[in-house]
């Protein structure tokens, strides 16, 4: 999607205004004054002597039905000194269901508590970062974990919830407790009220969806590898992504009271979200993409280009939507999978951070808003950036396959081709047993590439493939990569680290106690050789041809259009590689096997990718002007296998 020229970076509201009372204010303070401004927060509050303590905030919702509101509990380190002072301070929130079930971080910590039931570790490095800075940290346990009341929805009211009170209670608009089932009222005079959230996976879905709320008080969210609509972790277009559904999710992050308690709630997940991936009401209420026109706080977004289990479509249209609305935003792309940012750039990302904190909520003028949009990884560990993402330069582009000399090693151009390609859906195949014979006969797959490039050409944003196609059964699920043909060194997202290997060595993020530690094991990038890169990928169930919410069986021997939407990513193919569509059946552990086994015949004079290029059509049109095709008979080295594994979001990375 192209990005308006109105929405160019920071300069809304929130950036003129912040030059606007800087103008203002070097008018009217002396020299010396104007220039004494902060422009970073320091570590000058003692971390050892931070107060902490618990408080149990209700949510106003009973989801365990037990005849009394579900309260969550709040566990809060902060600065001793400012509450001495009369100083209130911000708070930087992780509201999370994995603090006592499954572990942060590449460490997998969990939450430690002393005698009082006061915390003494708080997972990762924000409450030793941070809270020597002048802020607080906020660490919320989701309803139905840990030590709060109520159940889990994967998603739903409750979870949202969980949190939104808690920045409602910090802005003095909910009540809190000391103790989980005791009377006694604590209130929030410490702090400022400003919030801003951050966390990974589940913890950064339940930021996408807070903000979505629009309350006030939440100035910012981090949302890492966050889900934006839990339909799209679970199915795409009507394919299963996995061979279960949220329940199981549920069952695993909840207390074990919880899931004694939590049965009704449980079959409520099952019955409103059945296997069949059609949409329900269930999945609207998880649908944080829809309610993106109320987001008011700022988004710094940041994803794996390579995640197979938050897939790339969340950040994609969660970031489209944000961009529609004038939202300030700021985007880190990786080419990791399912990777923290602290454990693929590690320095980088505490003091971008630590900026980016210091200027939505301490209010600091230290440049951040006029640094560029997005920050991208063009190869392990080499970072390029770009003003505004997508650029203001990328149109969308229409290429078509075509013939080529063999059966289903065609050609990928603008000019429309004739005919059709056959393929047999092979589900022990994947994608890159697919791009592996990419020039070659094949059964299972169709494969379409460009000439060997001229120039370099950018792929920035989300593509979509339209495929009409007429199968031999009444099921049929389809599969579409791009694909960059040509040896490169990328990180091995396939392998147990996801584009990382975890050392031995430490390095510290703030001050340290005995219970809570600020030092985690260094990483280095963990890379491969190959001869291809799948960097975009997308999913459908034909019989979803009519509608995206609703499937229905296919009538063997009819023809069917439907449109396949492609992970969003910023990729270049350079010079000398070739770029290639695949179109196939079931991609082995990435989605699950339709109940036939199809044979589908491509249409290609009405099959299309519609592709985000940096130049558009005359970018295109240079960088394809050279040689002719060629179809080298080999078979191609690539990254391991896509793991067939349940996946949660929230993993150990």
């Amino acid at each position: 999607m192209r990005t308006p020229a109105r929405y160019k970076r920071f300069t809304n509201w929130r950036s003129l205004a912040t030059a606007a009372t800087a103008a203002l204010m070097a008018t009217l303070l002396t020299p010396v004054a104007a220039h004494s401004a902060p422009r970073e927060s320091a570590p000058v509050y003692s971390y050892e002597n931070a107060i902490r303590e618990s408080v149990w905030v209700d949510t106003k919702l009973d989801g365990d039905s037990d005849g009394k509101t579900d309260r969550v509990a709040v566990d809060i380190v902060r600065p001793r000194e400012p509450a001495q002072q009369g100083r209130k301070v911000p708070v930087v929130m992780d509201a999370s269901p994995y603090y006592s079930c499954c572990g942060r971080g590449n460490e997998s910590q969990l939450k430690t508590y002393d005698a009082n039931g006061d915390v003494v570790q708080m997972p990762l490095y924000y409450d030793n970062y941070f809270v020597p800075r002048g802020y607080a940290f906020v660490g919320v346990d989701l309803a139905g974990t840990n030590r709060s009341d109520g159940c889990v929805d994967v998603g739903g009211r409750s979870d949202v919830q969980s949190a939104k009170a808690v920045v409602d209670w910090l802005n003095g608009r909910a009540k809190g407790y000391t103790s989980r089932t005791g009377t006694t009222k604590a209130k929030a005079g410490w702090t400022n009220g400003k919030t801003g959230m951050i966390g990974k996976s589940y913890d950064g879905t339940i930021a996408n969806g807070v903000a979505a709320t629009g309350v006030e008080g939440l100035e910012t969210i981090v949302p890492i590898a966050a889900i934006s609509s839990w339909y799209d972790y679970y199915f795409a277009k009507g394919a299963p992504l996995y061979d279960s559904g949220p329940e199981w999710l549920s069952d695993y992050v909840e207390s074990p009271d919880a899931r004694a308690r939590c049965a009704a709630v449980q079959q409520k997940i099952v019955d409103g979200a059945p296997r069949t991936g059609d949409w329900t009401k269930f999945w609207t209420e998880r649908d944080y993409v829809k309610d993106v026109r109320k987001v008011d706080a700022s988004v710094f977004v940041i994803h794996g280009m390579q995640d197979l289990n938050v897939r790339p479509k969340h950040f994609g249209q969660w970031w489209d939507g944000l961009a529609e609305n004038g939202v300030d935003r700021k985007i880190w792309l990786s080419q990791t999978g399912h990777v923290d940012p602290f454990d693929f750039r590690r320095a980088e990302w505490a003091d971008t951070l630590h900026r980016w904190f210091d200027h939505e909520l301490l209010g600091y003028d230290n440049g951040i808003d006029d640094e560029p949009m997005a920050d991208i990884e063009r190869a392990p560990d080499q970072w390029v950036t770009s003003d505004v993402w997508p650029p203001r330069a990328t149109d969308t582009v229409s290429l078509r396959p075509a013939k080529g000399a063999q059966a289903g090693v065609g050609t990928l151009s603008p000019r429309t081709g004739s005919g059709t390609e056959t393929f047999t859906d092979d589900p022990r195949q994947d994608e890159t047993d697919w791009a592996a014979q990419i020039d070659q006969s094949t059964s299972a797959k169709a494969g379409f590439t460009t000439k060997p490039l001229t120039r370099d050409v950018r792929l920035s944003g989300s593509s979509k493939v339209t495929v009409t196609a007429t199968p031999t059964t009444s099921s049929a699920h389809l599969s579409a990569v791009l694909v960059d043909l040509g040896p490169d060194t990328i990180r091995d997202y396939s392998a147990s680290g996801e584009g990382i290997s975890t050392l031995t060595d430490r390095t510290c993020w703030g001050p340290s106690t005995t219970g809570d530690s600020s030092c985690f094991k260094v990483t280095r990038a963990k890379t491969a050789d190959v001869d291809y890169t799948v960097f975009s990928r997308g999913w459908a169930d034909l019989g979803n041809h009519r509608s995206d919410a609703k499937g229905e069986p296919l009538t063997p021997g009819k023809r069917y259009t439907i449109t396949l939407d492609l992970h969003a990513s910023d990729h270049v193919v350079p010079a000398g590689h070739r770029l290639a569509l695949i179109v196939a059946g079931t991609d082995e552990g990435l989605i699950d096997p339709p109940s036939s086994t199809p044979t589908l015949a491509l249409d290609l004079a009405r099959t299309k990718a519609s592709v985000p290029l940096v130049g558009g059509a005359a970018a295109f049109a240079r960088a394809t002007s050279g040689s002719s095709y060629v179809t080298p008979d080999a078979t191609l080295d690539g990254i391991g296998e896509p793991r067939a594994t349940h996946r949660v979001p929230g993993g150990t990375h």
